[in-house]
């Protein structure tokens, strides 16, 4: 096995005991993808981001849930961002991931470093009524749950997720889901997670990612889908442009995430989020 040394992050938070927790696995060459799942399982974060330099400020990167490779995790890169800014520096890395280049900016706000991601191009399309119904199925909701002005769509910035809005925050706050019956149906749709959501107003969401594929109930913290959402409201018009949302996840699990999402006029969108040490090291 190639060595690398493996650190343990909160992303977006400034408490250990809140955010997502991520594991980042540094070295000088990516293990073999039966060793990745295998370390990956054994943290049991919901991802775990294996690094690896290439050339300058380039680098390689994998993520892997306990059971299966993702082809993007927002947290995982901000903490991986972060960690690179302890052990490298601040400054701009490219990360090469499964889906495309993905740029991340750190910089440093007194003794806490943040992170700044660039997805890649983002892009969105209607659910079918087939797939909605059966969500909402699953979840246990009904149709009138749905907000329409904000209409189901399956989203995509780096990993795809199934967008549904909701009107009435009691039900985003009594989340209950039929594990199997979901992770089978986001298999079959090939969804990452799901982006449950409440908009409190113009520009604060609140947020659950169901994440059974991964073999994990619920997300805390979920870039990726914060991404998707945010060029799903770009592109569909939802939203002016340029804007920045603020989402509030994690609440419900007791693990409070903050995340800030830019949305540009054009061009990938922008994730923002702090990460700190779980335990030493």
């Amino acid at each position: 096995m190639n060595s690398g040394k493996l650190y343990r992050r909160a992303a977006f938070t400034d408490n250990p005991k809140g955010g997502n927790p991520a594991g980042v696995w540094v070295g000088e060459t990516l293990p073999s993808a039966d060793v990745m799942q295998r370390i990956a399982a054994e943290v049991g974060y919901s991802e775990t981001a294996f690094v690896a330099p290439t050339f300058g400020q380039n680098r390689t990167i994998r993520y892997y849930s306990p059971e299966m490779e993702v082809p993007f995790c927002g947290h995982a890169t901000i903490a991986t961002g972060v960690v690179l800014g302890e052990t490298e520096g601040d400054g701009t890395y490219r990360l090469t991931t499964a889906v495309g280049e993905v740029s991340i900016t750190v910089h440093s706000q007194g003794e806490v470093r943040e992170a700044s991601l660039t997805s890649v191009e983002p892009r969105y399309t209607g659910a079918s009524d087939v797939l909605v119904n059966e969500a909402l199925s699953a979840l246990g909701w009904q149709s009138s749950d749905v907000d329409g002005s904000i209409p189901p769509a399956r989203a995509y910035a780096g990993a795809w997720h199934l967008v549904l809005a909701i009107n009435d925050p009691h039900r985003l706050a009594r989340l209950n889901y039929d594990f199997e019956r979901l992770k089978a149906l986001m298999l079959r749709e090939g969804l990452t997670t799901l982006q449950l959501v409440w908009r409190e107003s113009t520009n604060v969401f609140h947020s659950r990612n169901p994440f059974p594929v991964g073999g994990i109930v619920e997300d805390p913290a979920t870039g990726a889908a914060a991404a998707a959402l945010g060029g799903y409201l770009r592109e569909a018009e939802l939203i002016a442009v340029p804007a920045t949302i603020f989402i509030r996840q994690g609440e419900a699990m007791g693990r409070p995430s903050r995340l800030t999402v830019e949305i540009p006029a054009t061009g990938g969108i922008v994730v923002r989020g702090t990460a700190v040490p779980i335990e030493a090291e």
